[in-house]
């Protein structure tokens, strides 16, 4: 292509003491504040910090009470209010194929699933492979216990279950603002991103996934050494990857069936992954620099 399509971004300023990191192998990552101690004394424990963290670590960070710890209300949850299978259509099928996206294939495949509303034979058998993955009985079948396992994935802000969508901010301080496309729509397509995002966790044994970069301001991108100018980071489609003591090979390997058409090489330090395909200002051409593997 004649440009690389992911620079990994400069080292963040050293992470205090009183936070625990997720891994200690990339120094690019911002740690939530709600794992500080001071911060802990003002609010309960989210459901989130127990799924993300672990009861031990959130302990360890301060975030007990005398009584124990204070468990956060439920996240709201999603309202689906049919049983979906092939053939339905709708605004829930599109929020359906969100979620399910990350189960794209069984093995490594250019195919991603489609967001549009219209519950197909695609949709069908990436619902079979998540509902497989979570213990359910893989009929395709959306019913009340898919549905309730879909809702126990997302969190009451818009994020999912094990991500945060301060994980993904610019790292210039320029939150979801100054890219290519606008903050709101950046915010979306993180959220799409997430859920993908999920899967990979899920496939790769529920360990914690540290986000080294995930949007990109323009003006962020550009101070990156060797940035590329058409960097899907700068639409919030893309996101640079570590999973401690996982080989990158192994994270591509799981993105070619994960329906992420954008796969830098595995030869770094972190995997991208990106949707570029799926937008109509992103890339419109597969690209696994490692081919297939």
């Amino acid at each position: 292509m004649g440009w690389r399509l992911s620079r990994p971004d400069p080292p963040a300023p050293s992470v205090p003491v009183s936070r625990i990191p997720r891994s200690t192998d990339v120094s690019d990552v911002s740690i939530p504040s709600d794992l500080s101690p001071a911060a802990a004394a003002d609010r309960p424990v989210g459901r989130r910090s127990l799924l993300r963290y672990g009861a031990g670590a959130v302990v360890a960070a301060g975030l007990a009470t005398a009584g124990g710890l204070v468990l956060a209300g439920p996240a709201a949850a999603y309202s689906w209010s049919r049983t979906l299978q092939q053939g339905a259509t709708g605004a829930d099928v599109s929020e359906l194929q969100i979620r399910v996206a990350g189960w794209a294939a069984d093995s490594a495949s250019h195919t991603y699933v489609a967001v549009d509303g219209d519950f197909g034979p695609g949709t069908a058998a990436a619902v079979k492979r998540f509902q497989s993955a979570y213990g359910l009985s893989a009929d395709g079948i959306v019913g009340p216990q898919t549905q309730a396992t879909l809702n126990s994935l997302e969190a009451s802000d818009g994020s999912t279950a094990h991500f945060d969508f301060s994980e993904f901010y610019s790292h210039d301080g320029a939150g979801f603002s100054g890219g290519k496309v606008g903050s709101a729509t950046v915010k979306e397509n993180i959220r799409r991103l997430m859920y993908k995002l999920e899967a990979v966790r899920k496939k790769v044994g529920n360990q914690p996934v540290t986000i080294n970069s995930g949007f990109r301001s323009i003006a962020y991108n550009t101070s990156i050494y060797g940035y590329a100018t058409n960097s899907q980071h700068q639409y919030g489609i893309a996101a640079d990857i570590v999973v401690s003591g996982v080989a990158t090979k192994t994270l591509y390997q799981l993105g070619e069936r994960s329906g992420f058409s954008g796969l830098e090489a595995y030869t770094n330090s972190w995997q991208h992954m990106d949707s570029r395909i799926e937008y109509p200002y992103g890339a419109q051409a597969w690209w696994w620099e490692s081919g297939t593997v």
